[in-house]
């Protein structure tokens, strides 16, 4: 190979490198294309257009937030939140840049909410290579984005559950991240971290609340909504009404 083809070769590489790493950013809204992907996509905007223009809640996330929608746990969802015009926004397997690309796509559009709950970002966190200032910005592009197509509504930003059924560096990963966005709160956006109300005294989780220390059971949803039943309440301005999901 010649100096000159060894030169070009090495560039042209650098130049995918960073495509694919653009591609890849928490921040760089980015369209998945697998079929369980579109099913679940066409899911929500079906779900959506049925509210008529009028939502009073929606959970936006991943495949965490989508298991509502199971057997049992939806039990529990119309348990806390069947009173409400609610809307279930997760997909499996999302990170923050799918989330990003569906919310500019769409699915911020033709209607007004009253309040989102955002939970998102532990799909970004599976690489050994993961830096917890990037999640947090994209998180962070997420709040903006909602602001500026649903300024009228109030966001809930939830810290990102701990996975794992022991620590380790990954439930590390997510604390970090935690950290970062616990500063965003401000105007219409509120903060809780819950995190470890998932956790047992010795810091493990229980396969009664996570089977798979990453996935909620029914207990685990509970723990969900019990932990935020009161901030939501507040947030939809009936902390004083005595109305109970």
């Amino acid at each position: 190979m010649s100096m000159m083809h060894r030169v070009l070769t090495s560039v042209v590489l650098a130049v995918c490198a960073v495509g694919t790493a653009a591609e890849d950013s928490p921040s760089v809204p980015k369209e998945r294309t697998d079929h369980i992907w579109i099913g679940q996509n066409k899911e929500i905007n079906d779900d959506i257009k049925k509210m008529n223009g009028k939502i009073d809640l929606a959970f936006v996330g991943d495949s965490i937030t989508r298991r509502w929608r199971g057997d049992g746990n939806r039990e529990v969802w119309d348990k806390y939140w069947g009173s409400y015009r609610a809307v279930n926004m997760g997909i499996g397997g999302d990170a923050t840049q799918n989330v990003l690309w569906r919310l500019q796509n769409g699915q911020l559009d033709g209607y007004q909410a009253r309040v989102f709950v955002v939970m998102i970002g532990t799909n970004n966190c599976w690489g050994k290579q993961t830096v917890p200032a990037d999640v947090a910005a994209g998180i962070k592009k997420i709040l903006d984005l909602i602001q500026s197509k649903q300024p009228q509504a109030k966001i809930l930003l939830l810290s990102i559950f701990p996975t794992g059924a022991k620590p380790n560096p990954g439930r590390e990963t997510r604390a970090a991240i935690n950290a970062l966005i616990s500063k965003f709160p401000g105007g219409p956006v509120h903060y809780m971290d819950i995190a470890a109300k998932f956790l047992e005294p010795d810091a493990t989780i229980s396969k009664d609340v996570m089977p798979d220390q990453l996935h909620l059971s029914p207990k685990g949803y509970e723990i969900w909504s019990e932990a935020i039943k009161d901030k939501v309440k507040e947030l939809m301005g009936e902390a004083h009404s005595g109305k109970t999901p």
